[in-house]
């Protein structure tokens, strides 16, 4: 709209600062300062899954000064996840822009002695619940995926959620 925009854009992010949600926004917060001669603001509003930060938005003005930089896990997975969702992720979020697609990984600290996915299942079967694998938290894509490759490989690994997939890449890469 003309005039738009005439204030700071604060766009939340409702996962913990370095994750991709978080550098994405940084990066579009400042190609919208470049562009709009307005500073954007990055606020991080984490937990619940991203829930908190996504209900901040939603309870916020509709004027578009307010973004979250949503997932699949605050528009799409949660609602099946938590049994009283603080906001409805269709109703009451009108969609701006697919800004970043993101593959999953599954890596490995250099100590495990294993090169394929065949090895680390081999070796999983050999010590069921021994092996522990990481995830950005409970009910998180990666949560949500390491339970899938469980299922489908019948393997038992234990589950170490984090908050946010920075402090589980952080702790893997120190072998820890």
């Amino acid at each position: 709209a003309p005039g738009y925009p005439n204030k700071p854009i604060r766009i939340v992010v409702p996962f913990p600062p370095g994750g991709i949600n978080d550098v994405m926004s940084r990066v579009i917060g400042q190609k919208f300062t470049d562009t709009w001669n307005q500073p954007s603001v990055i606020e991080n509003r984490t937990g619940a899954g991203g829930n908190i930060g996504a209900d901040l938005v939603a309870k916020s003005p509709a004027d578009g000064y307010t973004l979250v930089m949503g997932s699949i896990g605050t528009h799409a997975v949660n609602v099946s996840l938590f049994s009283k969702m603080p906001y409805d992720p269709v109703r009451d979020f009108a969609p701006v822009a697919l800004a970043v697609e993101a593959d999953g990984l599954l890596v490995l600290h250099p100590s495990v002695p294993v090169k394929t996915v065949k090895e680390l299942v081999a070796l999983a079967r050999a010590r069921p619940g021994q092996l522990i694998y990481a995830s950005a938290g409970n009910g998180t894509a990666s949560h949500l995926a390491g339970e899938l490759f469980k299922s489908l490989a019948k393997i038992d690994l234990v589950h170490i959620p984090y908050k946010g997939n920075v402090p589980a890449i952080t702790d893997l890469v120190g072998g820890q």
